[in-house]
């Protein structure tokens, strides 16, 4: 099981890597099709959800020094000043 983040830090993870809720679900997610999907959510209900599903956040996203990236692309991570041996 997925340990899940507050509403309050999944907000603030996603602050400081510039992400808003809906660039950082992962769409291809059964829950997404049940609790996302053609429904017209705020930010903040979208946070909920994704708080209520982890399974939904975009992930690794990774913190270094007050800053957060979506590493997805590992590439990302220069912008934390941490190095790919890509």
């Amino acid at each position: 099981m997925e340990e899940r983040l507050p509403v309050s830090e999944l907000k603030d993870l996603l602050r400081r890597a510039g992400l808003r809720p809906e660039e950082a679900v992962r769409t291809k997610e059964a829950a997404y099709k049940q609790h996302v999907m053609g429904k017209n959510l705020s930010g903040d209900e979208l946070l909920s959800v994704i708080a209520a599903h982890p399974e939904l956040l975009q992930r690794p996203i990774v913190v270094r020094e007050g800053k957060a990236v979506l590493a997805r692309s590992v590439e990302n991570l220069g912008k934390l000043g941490i190095r790919s041996n890509r």
